[in-house]
């Protein structure tokens, strides 16, 4: 079994900054792509952004230039570093990994995170 930990969500003024981590623990042998999704209050879940095993990244437009996704490989963790917080960007964040989980597995399973709250309000 694999589990995901998000952890750093909060309150903060527009124009602040956040920054997200998510772990994931459990029967991993190695992670391919880690993303973060979004929910805000009503809406549909959307994904913010996207990193690859070997580092290449991908922004939805409304984040681009103010978040940056990271990951550590070593740690099995992946960030998202976010600045210039906008009300907008209200929401519960999610962090999704596609996880292999032995040497030999010809397929990876997704997993998710719980989520953790991101409000941006005055």
């Amino acid at each position: 079994q694999v589990h995901l930990v998000e952890s750093g969500g909060g309150l903060v003024q527009p124009g602040g900054s956040l920054r997200l981590s998510c772990e994931a623990s459990g029967s991993i042998f190695s992670i391919d792509d880690m993303r973060w999704y979004r929910q805000p209050p009503g809406k549909q879940r959307e994904l913010v952004a996207w990193i690859t095993s070997s580092g290449s990244t991908y922004y939805v437009d409304s984040v681009k230039g103010r978040f940056t996704i990271s990951r550590d490989n070593t740690k099995n963790t992946v960030s998202l570093q976010m600045n210039s917080l906008k009300p907008e960007d209200t929401a519960v964040y999610y962090c999704n990994a596609d996880c292999r989980p032995t040497a030999m597995s010809r397929s990876v399973f997704g997993y998710w995170g719980q989520g953790t709250q991101v409000t941006v309000s005055s």
